[in-house]
């Protein structure tokens, strides 16, 4: 069957050279050189797809663009004067599949028939086969999920993957914005061409120019041949710009033109290239703030974001947790070649539905990789994920606020709490942040040290093993440093240490310090962990107080 298109533009000659070229690649063109005409023709044939000029003598093409966008999913390009950028990125954000400036130039006018052309195709199939068609397997089998928010972000992906429009893709650290950004370029016409991601956080700046244009032999100290940039490897695919809000303001210039003229210069060169490109950007930051505040240039914004699309967070699609879990695992499986793939427990997997994932989906990850580390079995429990425990019954609260409620010396949660001994020291070392995790302030223990120590705590003291979440130090109040001896039990409310307070603090550090090595069988890492600090500053206090692996005797 022969492909047909409607070609609007006032211009007689231009009309012409499109229909010759259209006429060459087997496509049958009419052409419409005013907008009414252009509805007439419209309204009485069904075309493949549309190219329309956006000056038109009786109106502007945006509204054919808008009427035909609302009415069919049939392709539309439009065609721009030089400087009318403003004009084409609002005729992309009505829904039109793709661009080209005047003037006309052949080879960008084929290669963007031929988009067109594959997106016919992938229609076609999708229409024939629509719940089993290539790309909506793909995209299932490659975004996990089927909560209330995941459905009608697979539809927007899919709406997106055909067109042309550079698309923002906005959200939080982990919630999978590279993944959705691959998707979109696999489900596009541009699949065959290259996906190239960059990190814009990563380059150094001296370098930037050099990584994304390119630079020929001898054009600066050290270029001792030709090379490639960024937009030359893209051409034909998609260039994803992962973390664009760190682009220097410098370079920020330099990448508005190559966007808008879709053309670049290598360092050295003298003339310029023409690439052919799709540009998807990403970045956790809020960039509309940042063009406020200066630091991000506002036209650049809006040549970016002309499509944003907001991923959700792994909070906000807790149904899709199990499944996420199940698809990580079977990845971990395949990748670490285990011979008995790893599952979660019931209790695991609840766990894991309650839990405040500040990483999202990268957490989730993580979190299952350390547990079949962890795990001495294929059956992955809650003890083995690492997790703090909290009372499911208090669920819709934020692990973060359950853990972090002190009142008095005591830690409001759902499980058992201890009350300190001492007051004056149990405070000192529950209170201490640490970020033993990437994702949470809450002190982390070891999970082999926690499940340990959880079945016998009467004999905590005789134990080689860290304490739980619930348990406290309690120092030894008689040990001595040289002839001095420090007693908490003797200073009663509102007495001061006769010996003097600097002594008397390095005297309470030095008991604590000895306490928690105890506890964990000298083992330096352990007890810097029970303490709340580092390995280096827990080395460090036990040279200037004097410690010694020696008092481990007595």
């Amino acid at each position: 069957m022969t492909t047909t298109a409607l070609v609007v533009d006032d211009e007689v000659d231009l009309c012409r050279l499109m229909q010759i070229t259209l006429t060459k690649m087997g496509i049958k063109s009419d052409v419409a050189y005013t907008l009414s005409q252009a509805r007439s023709f419209w309204k009485d044939n069904d075309y493949d797809f549309c190219l329309t000029d956006l000056n038109l003598p009786d109106g502007s093409g945006l509204e054919l663009v808008k009427e035909i966008s609302d009415s069919s999913s049939t392709p539309i390009a439009v065609i721009t004067a030089h400087g009318s950028m403003d004009l084409a990125i609002e005729a992309l954000k009505l829904g039109a599949f793709d661009f080209v400036n005047k003037p006309l130039e052949l080879p960008r006018l084929r290669q963007l028939v031929e988009n067109a052309l594959k997106v016919i195709h992938q229609d076609n199939v999708a229409s024939a086969t629509p719940e089993s068609s290539p790309e909506q397997k793909m995209l299932d089998s490659r975004l996990i999920g089927n909560s209330a928010v995941m459905h009608p972000l697979k539809k927007t992906i899919l709406k997106l993957a055909r067109s042309q429009a550079p698309v923002f893709l906005s959200g939080a650290s982990g919630t999978g914005k590279e993944v959705v950004a691959r998707l979109i370029h696999d489900l596009s016409p541009r699949r065959d061409g290259s996906f190239v991601p960059v990190n814009c956080g990563a380059i150094p700046s001296e370098l930037m120019e050099s990584e994304f244009f390119g630079h020929k032999k001898g054009s600066f100290t050290g270029a001792v041949a030709d090379k490639q940039g960024l937009f030359q490897q893209a051409n034909g695919g998609t260039l994803f710009l992962d973390e664009v809000a760190d682009l220097p303001l410098a370079m920020q210039v330099k990448l508005l033109r190559a966007i808008q003229e879709k053309t670049v210069r290598a360092i050295g060169d003298t003339k310029e290239v023409p690439v052919d490109i799709r540009i998807l950007s990403a970045t956790h930051k809020d960039l509309s703030q940042l063009v406020q505040d200066g630091a991000f240039r506002q036209d650049l914004y809006y040549r970016i974001n002309v499509i944003e699309l907001k991923l959700p967070t792994l909070n906000a699609r807790r149904d899709d947790i199990p499944v996420l879990a199940e698809h990580f695992l079977a990845m971990i499986t395949n990748e670490w070649q285990l011979e008995t793939p790893p599952s979660l427990t019931n209790e695991a997997c609840e766990r894991l539905q309650h839990h405040d994932f500040a990483g999202n989906v990268r957490e989730l990850r993580n979190i299952l990789e350390r547990a079949v580390t962890l795990a001495e079995s294929s059956h992955i429990d809650v003890n083995h994920l690492g997790l703090t425990d909290i009372d499911i019954s208090h669920a819709q609260i934020p692990e973060t606020e359950l853990n972090d409620k002190v009142v008095g010396g005591t830690l409001e949660a759902g499980e058992k709490t201890i009350q300190p001994t001492h007051e004056v020291i149990a405070p000192q070392i529950q209170q201490i942040p640490t970020n033993l995790h990437p994702y949470r302030t809450t002190t982390q223990h070891f999970p082999a040290m926690r499940q340990r120590s959880s079945v016998n705590q009467t004999e905590i003291f005789n134990s080689t093993t860290a304490p739980s979440d619930e348990e406290f130090i309690e120092p030894d109040s008689t040990q001595q440093e040289g002839n001095a001896k420090v007693n908490l039990s003797e200073l009663s409310d509102g007495q001061l240490p006769v010996q003097g307070l600097e002594t008397y603090l390095q005297e309470q550090e030095k008991q604590l310090i000895i306490t928690a090595l105890k506890k964990t069988g000298w083992n330096k890492t352990q007890a810097a962990e029970l303490l709340g600090t580092t390995f280096r500053s827990l080395r460090y206090r036990m040279k200037k107080l004097e410690i010694s692996e020696d008092e481990s005797e007595s």
